[in-house]
């Protein structure tokens, strides 16, 4: 599987999703640490205020570690499971709030 590096810069505006399914937000910007050659964050806004992400609190934006990150494709997969509260119980799964 010999894929094409891809530019960091594509990550922004991929939506976030949870290991089960939740919308947590959309990637707005890339914490790097350029001493490393590394992304070290994603910076997340239109965050899903509902989302409980076990280590943060809900608010309008959110700075997540990249070691969270467990897939990237058309969308960003976190490795992390998320409890919602009762009102967005009522939401299916992979649905925005």
């Amino acid at each position: 599987m010999d894929e094409e590096p891809q530019n960091i810069s594509t990550l922004i505006g991929r939506e976030v999703y949870s290991r089960n399914g939740i919308y947590i937000g959309e990637i707005e910007d890339i914490q790097l640490n350029i001493d490393g050659c590394e992304v070290t964050g994603i910076a997340l806004g239109n965050t899903n205020n509902d989302a409980i992400v076990q280590d943060l609190s809900p608010r309008n934006g959110a700075l997540l570690p990249y070691r969270w990150v467990n897939q990237v494709g058309d969308i960003v997969l976190l490795n992390k499971t998320v409890e919602v509260t009762t009102e967005t119980k009522q939401n299916t799964p992979l649905q925005k709030p």
